[in-house]
């Protein structure tokens, strides 16, 4: 079978191996489609925070069955993949924060992912999915990391909210804090995401980031403003200006990842009591959950998967993906 390795930062290496042998409690499987994530984009750029080299990309993983070994499912089912692997022993696991578990290892970022044509997975992360098409399967796991973010705040009915970041996460969070009934702004530096965000995933306002660092007035009367900041962004910049804008007693999530340290002004996130919140992939309740909004047709699928190639052009098209300003929301690979 055909695997894509990165082998170090912005290399990729085509290779040939075994089909994998399943043993017990595994099921082969032959991927269909597998979505791009931000995760894989920083891993070839060489700056993901809890990566090593050689590793297979991808998490995002739309599925078919081949060998169901003795399990409950049938060979040719489709399947979305749960890619995070649990102990099922620590404290967090035992808590049924299976999606922070203390020995956690994700699917192409700690262990291989599913740059290959077949995997030999455990039954336990495998989800039948019949009633989905190939692309929604492979965005059902970055929209259940944006669903996990939104039921962590607790967002109610009116609550202004803030996200920072019109990526794939942000656009998501947009989605699921509006159906939580939220009011929903999004501030991002790129017109074109800002406006994809007002008019395709339910953002009422919008703000330039850019434009009201130059206009103090302006910048101003968004202070104190949401009672839920959201931070997409993952950038060192934007994740610290997010206290500024959240209000007293409110609250600040960051599903967005920095590699390093950030500093926040202690005085004045103290002043509002904030509660700063850090919001970790997703747990099986929150796949099911994204399953069921994706049968409902309550998501833009068609607006959010913005890209397609094949696995034999990756080595090619992957590198168009991290050139700036770039109309890329969701890219999908299809095998």
């Amino acid at each position: 079978m055909k695997i894509i390795s990165c082998e170090r930062p912005g290399e990729f290496e085509s290779k040939e191996t075994e089909v994998p042998q399943v043993k017990g409690g595994e099921v082969l499987v032959r991927i269909q489609q597998l979505g791009v994530c931000g995760t894989d984009l920083h891993a070839f750029a060489g700056n993901q925070a809890f990566f090593t080299y050689p590793r297979i990309l991808g998490h995002e993983i739309a599925a078919k069955v081949v060998d169901a070994n003795g399990s409950s499912l049938k060979a040719g089912a489709p399947v979305v993949v749960i890619p995070y692997l649990n102990c099922g022993d620590c404290g967090a696991c035992k808590a049924g924060k299976t999606n922070c578990c203390e020995k956690l290892e994700v699917l192409g970022v700690h262990i291989d992912g599913a740059m290959q044509e077949y995997m030999a997975l455990p039954e336990s992360i495998l989800l039948p999915t019949p009633q989905l098409t190939w692309d929604e399967m492979a965005i059902v796991e970055p929209l259940s990391v944006a669903s996990h973010a939104v039921k962590r705040a607790g967002i109610n009915k009116g609550d202004k909210v803030l996200v920072m970041g019109c990526g794939p996460i942000g656009l998501a969070i947009m989605v699921f804090a509006t159906l939580a009934g939220a009011e929903v702004t999004a501030l991002d530096i790129n017109p074109w995401r800002l406006n994809l965000a007002k008019t395709k995933f339910n953002a009422i306002h919008s703000i330039n980031a850019l434009e009201i660092e130059k206009i103090a007035s302006l910048k101003e009367t968004y202070k104190n403003q949401y009672q839920f900041v959201f931070d997409a962004t993952g950038n060192k910049r934007a994740m610290e200006t997010g206290p500024y804008y959240a209000a007293h007693g409110g609250s600040y999530i960051l599903v967005g990842l920095y590699k390093d340290q950030l500093s926040f002004h202690h005085p004045s996130i103290h002043a509002k009591e904030l509660s700063i919140l850090c919001s970790r992939n997703a747990t099986k309740e929150d796949f099911l959950e994204v399953i069921n909004t994706l049968a409902q047709k309550q998501f833009p699928t068609a607006d959010y998967t913005t890209n397609k190639f094949g696995f034999t052009q990756t080595k090619e098209k992957f590198p168009e993906l991290t050139e700036a300003d770039n109309q890329v929301i969701k890219a999908l690979i299809n095998f």
